[in-house]
């Protein structure tokens, strides 16, 4: 479903949720080229401040892109801009809930979100982004 620019208002919201596997690691760090030791080798890994392995932190910005570019506004949505903060590691196996909210409405069809990823009650991605919405076609 796509939401027009016409439809959205503050407040509105939809989610994504996606539990992060081995597999997603793998593949993220072929296709982004980040080979970071901190995502791949354990032994590595325990010894920075994470103590172990993490998921790439883009990897769970991307679910902001999931959700802004499939469910709200959706299909024809043109992403133009993010700012983001990181607060906490994801692990494997740790369940991503993504949410992104209508936060304002500004001329030429563009709209400011704010985005949150957590893994339980723990934020670990926060930020907003502004998308162009699409319009709605001519009748």
């Amino acid at each position: 479903m796509t939401y027009y620019f016409e439809d959205l208002k503050p407040g509105m919201a939809e989610s994504f949720t996606k539990t992060v596997s081995e597999r997603d690691v793998q593949l993220f760090g072929e296709v982004s080229g980040d080979t970071n030791p901190v995502h791949f080798d354990e032994a590595y890994a325990r010894t920075t401040v994470f103590r172990g392995r993490i998921a790439h932190g883009v990897l769970s910005l991307s679910y902001m892109s999931a959700v802004l570019g499939t469910k709200i506004p959706g299909p024809g949505t043109i992403f133009v801009s993010q700012s983001t903060r990181f607060k906490a590691p994801v692990r494997i196996g740790d369940t991503v809930v993504t949410v992104c909210t209508v936060r304002e409405l500004l001329e030429k069809r563009r709209v400011i979100f704010d985005c949150i990823c957590k893994v339980k009650d723990t934020v670990v991605v926060e930020g907003e982004a502004l998308v162009i919405a699409p319009a709605r076609p001519a009748a």
